[in-house]
C-alpha cells in the first residue's frame, strides 16, 4: 500500500486532515508522541502551518495528534526530516543545477544520468528526486560542482527516457 493510501484511509472523512498530513509528508516535518511538530529540532507552530495551508489550527493540531495517537503513523512521521535542496541557488555557489523529466515509472534513470557524469569526471554535490506520489509533476535534480559542459548537456538530452533537460 502506497503512503497516500494509508494517508486517505487513515483520514478518510476528513479532507483538510489528509492535506495537512500530506504536508506533513512532503515537508519532512515530524511529529512525535505529543503530537508536536518538528523541522528538524525546531518546533513548529500549528498555527504557522495553518496560515499556509489555509486551514484552520485546530485542524493542524487535530491532525498531529491523530499522526501522534496510530502507531503506524507515529512510526513513519517521527523519522521524518526536512532537506535542503540547493537545486534552486546552486548558482550562487558556482554550481550547475540539471533537471530533468522524464517518465518516473522507468528504471535506471538515475544510474544513466550519473553515469554519464562520472564518465567526465564531473563531481556531484546532490541528487534529488522527485516522489511521484507527492509531486505531480516529478523532476530529478541533480547539482554538480562547477559548469557543465555543452557535450554533456547534448548526451543527457539524447537519453531516450529524457522529457526535458535544464540546466539552471
Amino acid at each position: 500500500m502506497h503512503m497516500l493510501d494509508v494517508l486517505e484511509k487513515f483520514f478518510k472523512n476528513a479532507r483538510a486532515k489528509q492535506v495537512v498530513a500530506f504536508e506533513f509528508l512532503r515537508l519532512g516535518l515530524k511529529v512525535d508522541s505529543k503530537g508536536n511538530i518538528f523541522a528538524g529540532k525546531i518546533e513548529v507552530a500549528p498555527v504557522k502551518i495553518a496560515r499556509a495551508l489555509n486551514v484552520d489550527r485546530r485542524v493542524v493540531i487535530e491532525t498531529a495528534r491523530a499522526i501522534a495517537s496510530d502507531e503506524k503513523l507515529l512510526h513513519i512521521f517521527f523519522k521524518l526530516e526536512p532537506r535542503a535542496f540547493i537545486g534552486n541557488a546552486a548558482k550562487e555557489f558556482g554550481f550547475d543545477s540539471i533537471e530533468i523529466r522524464a517518465d518516473a515509472k522507468k528504471k535506471g534513470i538515475v544510474a544513466a544520468v550519473t553515469k554519464l557524469l562520472a564518465e567526465e569526471g564531473v563531481v556531484i554535490r546532490q541528487i534529488v528526486t522527485d516522489d511521484p506520489e507527492l509531486y505531480p509533476d516529478p523532476v530529478l535534480t541533480i547539482v554538480i560542482d562547477g559548469r557543465l559542459n555543452s557535450k554533456l548537456i547534448k548526451e543527457l538530452k539524447e537519453l531516450d527516457f529524457a522529457e526535458k533537460v535544464m540546466l539552471k
